[in-house]
This record gives C-alpha cells, structure tokens and sequence, in this order.
C-alpha cells in the first residue's frame, strides 16, 4: 500500500466526477464557447454554468474543497487533490463542482475568521453558489509580493473605518454575481510589520467602491474578469474587520496556502490534458511521409511531459499529505516549491502540445493557447516565483546557520 493511496470516499468522488466530465463538462465547453460568442459582454454569465451547477449539486459534486464537514465533504487536502487536479482539465469545471478561485478561498477565511452575519449574510450564498466574491490585496503603486508594502489605507473613525487607495487584479470582481469583497489594508502604519494590516468585509457596491476597469491578461479578457478598483472614503463598520485589526498579514497566510495547493493540482490536470491532446495529434497528423508520432524529438516530448507530470504530481501529494498531518506551516515549503514547479512545468508540457499542434496551437480551436495564458499568469498569483524560490533558501540556510553556530561554539582555537 502507498503512502498516497486514496481513501474509499474518495475513490468514490473521483469516479463520479470523470463520469460528470465526460458525460456533461467536456460536452459543454463548445455550449460555453457558443453563449459568451453571442454576447457583446465578456463577462457575461453563460446559461451553461446554471445547469452545470445544478448537475453537480444533484450529483453531490459540490463544494468538494471544503475541509470543515458542516460546508462541504470534509475532505483532507490529500483526498481533495486528485479531484482538484480532474477538475483542471476543464476552464469551466472549477465554477460548475463550487470549487473556483477565488471563492474557494474566500469562503474558507469567512468560515475561520467571520462573523455569525457574515456567514448569513455572504458565506451561506457563496457555499450555495448564487454569489461570488472578491480578494482585493495587490495594489498598483507597490511592489504585492511583500504584503508589507499593501498601502491603502485603513483609518479608524468612531465606530468605522475610513478606506482610501487603489486595488488592481481583483480577480472575479467583473463576475455578475460578485458581491462582496475581502480587502486588504494597512490600519496601523507604526505597528511591527506584519502587524500593520488589517482585512475587512466590503460590498462591491458600497458607496465610494468604483471598479474602474478589467484588466487583460495575456490578451484575454476573462470572463470573471481582473478588476482595478478604487476606494474613496468608503465608511466600512468596524463589525467587518476580520479577526481583529492587525490580523490582516496572519489572515493571507492562513488564505494562501490552501489556495496554492489547489492551483498546483489544477495545473497537473491543465498539463495532463494538453498531453493527451499532443499525442492524439501526433498520432493523427503526418508530415513528410509519416505520422508527427515517429518522429524522435516528438516521443521525447511526450516522454518527458509524462515523467514532468509524474513529478510534480508526487511532490503535490507529498505537501497535500504534510499539510493534513503537520499542518500549514509545517509544510511551507513543500507547499512554496510546488507553486513553483506545478505552473512551470505544466507550461513546459503545453507549450510541447502547442508546438505539436502547429498554427491551431495558438488559436481558440483548442485550449491549449487559453492554458498556457492561464499558467503563465499563476507565476505571479499567491505569490511570483521569486518570493517562494526566497522563502525555500532562507528555510535550507537556517538549517546551516544553526549548525555553523554550533560548530563555531565548540572550535579549539590554536595558534
């Protein structure tokens, strides 16, 4: 028996869920395609997803990524990885199971961190999907991969506080079911560092919240959309700060770990799709003579995109498993090198499938252009390379620092 052996339950979800993809989510990613074609909005809310969701829901597929029983299934990150990864085979999947960024972690720092109304009022429609959401941390001005550097301001007025400042990629913010957002600002710019942010429950239409546009990505302009939005004197009430002021920093962490993970494993589905679609054409399309599949730098691609996957895979596992076991922070930098390794080696599989499938590559005929934009922008969502690529190196050189100190301690010194 391995050590990643899946549990009976979820065993049983996961069977569910390929039959789901096959017999409704593959089928209706043409459907989607047709509807928002149709539309001059581009964020607009395709039928398709409604009937989706209800299918999920009548299925039990529903909400699968909620740890605590009471919300969802209870899975473990362990249980729920392999699901996640199904699901990132399909850019519709995610939002048709309620398993979407970034809801999925917005939902999860209501559920720690919010109040009775809160749960009322916002996590109970999330949780039912009749609602989307919002997180509002990186900002235009500063450089967000420190939070740190987070600048709008958050000052106190009686029972109230004051927000000013500028928000920009405030991914599903266009969403026509976004309501709320969870924001990230700074309440006390002369605490310690980390105790200088504070998180807060805003409506999206609270007066003095403009969304001022969407931002594109890649050229793509998504249909839940990336949205920069200002705030001017927006009054929120004290009673939506989230755990307290100054928790702000503490909160992220607690958000962002569980939500990289999930990215990770979707990235090993996107990447296990594209290699499927790169043998099929291989194996259906001839130049010069003979099947692309012959050739020997096309079999190397295709063997080294399954020893990729299979490598990132075991490395998401072993954090998922460390995660449920140690926890977050035991894990953290199983957790950092996977978002390092999951984007970048699936990019390097799609890129390999794009290749393969000449000019249609980088065309809407397939998924693989829209994929490869997808990953290239997780290098810089929770986090770019960079900061966990820091976060990694700082953890090995501690290890030799306290050895060196020890070391130093009990030397003879002759001379």
């Amino acid at each position: 028996m391995s050590l990643f052996d899946m549990s009976e339950r979820a065993e049983k979800y996961r069977v569910d869920l390929l039959e789901f993809m096959d017999s409704h989510i593959y089928p209706a990613e043409r459907v989607y395609a047709q509807q928002m074609a149709e539309s001059d909005d581009p964020h607009f809310h395709p039928p398709i997803l409604e009937e989706l969701k209800d299918e999920a829901k009548r299925r039990g597929l529903w909400n699968l990524f909620h740890p605590h029983p009471q919300w969802g299934p209870g899975l473990t990150n362990l249980e729920y990885a392999p699901l996640a990864e199904i699901m990132g085979r399909s850019f519709i999947a995610p939002e048709a199971c309620n398993c979407n960024a970034p809801d999925t972690g917005n939902m999860e720092v209501l559920t720690l961190f919010g109040s009775d109304e809160h749960k009322k009022k916002y996590l109970e429609p999330l949780l039912e999907g009749t609602m989307a959401s919002a997180f509002a941390m990186t900002e235009p001005r500063v450089a967000s991969s420190d939070a740190t550097n987070v600048e709008l301001s958050m000052v106190r007025d009686g029972g109230d506080y004051i927000l000013n400042g500028r928000k920009w990629f405030a991914s599903n913010a266009m969403h026509k079911n976004c309501k709320v957002l969870i924001v990230m600002g700074k309440t006390d710019p002369n605490a310690a560092p980390h105790r200088q942010q504070s998180m807060m429950v805003v409506p999206i239409d609270a007066p003095g919240v403009t969304v001022m546009r969407s931002l594109q990505v890649f050229g793509y302009q998504d249909r839940e959309g990336h949205a920069e939005i200002d705030f001017a004197d927006v009054r929120v009430p004290a009673k939506d700060v989230l755990k307290g002021e100054g928790e702000g920093f503490a909160i992220s962490q607690a958000r962002l770990g569980p939500g990289r993970i999930h990215h990770c494993m979707r990235s090993i589905g996107m990447a296990e799709r594209a290699l499927e679609l790169m043998c099929q054409r291989a194996s259906s399309r001839s130049t010069f003579g003979k099947a692309i599949s012959e050739n020997a730098n096309i079999q190397d691609w295709i063997a080294e995109s399954r020893i990729d996957i299979e490598m990132i895979r075991l490395l998401t596992l072993k954090a998922a498993h460390l995660m449920d076991v140690a926890g977050n922070k035991e894990a953290r930098t199983e957790i950092a090198a996977i978002k390092i390794a999951a984007p970048n080696i699936a990019l390097k599989v799609v890129d390999r499938a794009i290749q393969v499938h000449g000019a249609a590559g980088v065309s809407d005929d397939f998924p693989l252009a829209m994929a490869w934009a997808h990953l290239r922008t997780l290098r810089l969502a929770d986090g770019p390379d960079e900061v966990h690529k820091r976060a990694i190196a700082r953890q090995e050189l501690g290890k030799y620092r306290t050895d060196r100190a020890t070391a130093t301690s009990g030397q003879r010194v002759t001379a």
